[in-house]
């Protein structure tokens, strides 16, 4: 009861209404309506397809159903706002029109209640559009109050916990979840015409692997092991390439044992993508194009707002090796260093330390010059290409720097959107880069990966040169709708219990 405090009612008002809503569901149980025996209602309108089609339709018979929002009107006459799926449309209920002992029931109902409408599509007097009930069936008794209608449902807390209520006292809210639908349909079919095939990979791993990230841990009773829910669907998905599906990819949930903030809930959703023969300049053709198609398709333009930014999705967008963004935002030209220790010290000089975990190396001294000081002014749409291998266990050594890889990360008002890479298919380097990884792990950083000795054997089969994409689908729902934290644009956003 205490979130609903929240709501702007005191705790002796919400009793009585709590008593009262349940006193009256007692009463119709009592005459043989129960309102939750009720099993179906065939509505043939929403609230939209009338105000779309009223002079079609006015005059004309319909069926209509949704949850009671609003009450108004005395005696024999009264006003509803009716909220259906698309939206709101008001109920006229006059008792002169309706059978006298459906009218007295229906002065009865609740604000929250969920009704079925027979009736007639008409406008009223002042010309609102509206719907002239003959009958309404109670279909659904509310027992709880919604909100206080002035202030509504807006404690951002109490709306991430209770969607539900969130979305039926902020029906604007609903638009986001449209639009996150609407552009993970966009991805399969730009993915399925593009002669892709969607594929499922496990959840549940004997090791942890695909990324860097601190995985969840479970165990499986019957096999009494440890097992890891996925940190990436990356080499499950690289198995299937060697096996011949050239064409691959999976929308699906990614956990990782993170914390929480405006960019990051533990699970989420990513689209990973493998195409044989191709490499990370067509995967950033093929995200340039899979993102600003979708802008111009669901949004019907380039020109979208987010974070306080004006960003232009239109293609062409630019592509910077890290070390020329570091040079040119950091003023170190990390190409002219050739020793680990010099590399070090140039960042430090500009106030860049490494982390503890990591080896004091020239690649990862620039990734963390550019982590720390250029990612943050990356405003406009950039790919961000040719990462130190140090960071980069899966990716494809640069035949032109074997310090450096072919890979790009595209970074929208200082948001990583998406990663990819050539990928490594030498089995030999790719075991010394895992083992690189367990050294790592070993030293404490929970976060590097593990040896996967079955990949490996897959390389050793033979991988075609393939690329590969990895995209945040929720990042680029944000972008999509310009808002600023994902638990907007998660339905279920992990929330810390309230008893903690």
């Amino acid at each position: 009861m205490a979130e609903q405090d929240k709501n702007n009612v005191s705790q002796p008002e919400l009793s009585e209404l709590l008593r009262l809503r349940r006193e009256k569901l007692t009463a119709l149980q009592e005459a043989g309506e129960d309102p939750f025996q009720q099993t179906r209602f065939e509505w043939d309108a929403t609230s939209q397809q009338i105000k779309d089609n009223f002079d079609a339709m006015e005059g004309k018979p319909v069926k209509v159903a949704g949850r009671l929002m609003s009450k108004r009107g005395m005696g024999k006459v009264s006003f509803c706002d009716l909220q259906d799926r698309d939206g709101r449309i008001q109920l006229y209920a006059r008792q002169d029109e309706m059978d006298e002992e459906v009218y007295k029931k229906f002065k009865k109902f609740d604000i929250g209640d969920i009704v079925g409408v027979d009736g007639e599509v008409f406008r009223t007097q002042r010309g609102e559009m509206s719907v002239r009930a003959k009958d309404i069936t109670l279909l659904s008794k509310s027992l709880l109050p919604l909100p206080e209608k002035f202030h509504g449902l807006q404690d951002k807390e109490l709306r991430y916990r209770q969607r539900y209520v969130d979305l039926i006292m902020n029906p604007e809210v609903k638009q986001a979840f449209v639009i996150r639908s609407q552009f993970i349909k966009h991805v399969r079919d730009f993915m399925d015409n593009r002669g892709y095939i969607e594929v499922e990979t496990p959840v549940l791993n004997t090791i942890s692997g695909g990324a860097t990230a601190r995985p969840f841990v479970t165990h499986h009773n019957t096999l009494d092991i440890d097992m890891y829910m996925r940190i990436a669907t990356e080499l499950p998905l690289k198995r299937l390439i060697v096996g011949g599906l050239d064409r691959v990819y999976e929308i699906g949930r990614i956990f990782r044992n993170e914390g929480m903030d405006p960019k990051h809930n533990p699970e989420f959703t990513t689209i990973e993508l493998y195409q044989a023969y191709a490499d990370f300049n067509d995967m950033m053709d093929l995200f340039e194009e899979l993102l600003s198609s979708a802008a111009q398709k669901i949004l019907g333009t380039y020109q979208v707002e987010w974070q306080g930014e004006k960003i232009d999705l239109k293609p062409g967008w630019p592509r910077m090796p890290m070390h020329e963004a570091v040079k040119q935002y950091c003023g170190i030209d990390f190409m002219a260093i050739t020793s680990d220790e010099e590399a070090v010290a140039a960042a430090k000089s500009i106030g860049v330390e490494l982390p503890e975990t990591a080896d004091k190396t020239w690649g990862n001294a620039l990734y963390e010059c550019f982590d720390q000081r250029v990612e943050q002014r990356l405003i406009q749409p950039t790919f961000i290409t040719m990462h130190p291998v140090d960071v980069s266990p899966l990716a494809k050594r640069s035949p032109k720097d074997p310090r450096l890889t072919e890979r790009f990360e595209l970074f929208i008002c200082h948001s990583e959107m998406g990663n990819a890479f050539s990928e490594l298919n030498d089995p030999i380097d790719q075991r010394q880069r895992f083992q690189k990884q367990v050294e790592l792990r070993d030293k404490g950083d929970d976060e590097a990966g593990m040896m996967d000795e079955d990949f490996l054997t897959a390389l050793e089969y033979g991988m075609p040169p393939t690329g590969g994409l990895g995209i945040g689908i929720d990042r680029c729902v944000m972008l999509l709708t310009g808002t600023d934290s994902i638990r907007d644009v998660l339905l279920f956003p992990t929330m810390k219990p309230l008893d903690k």
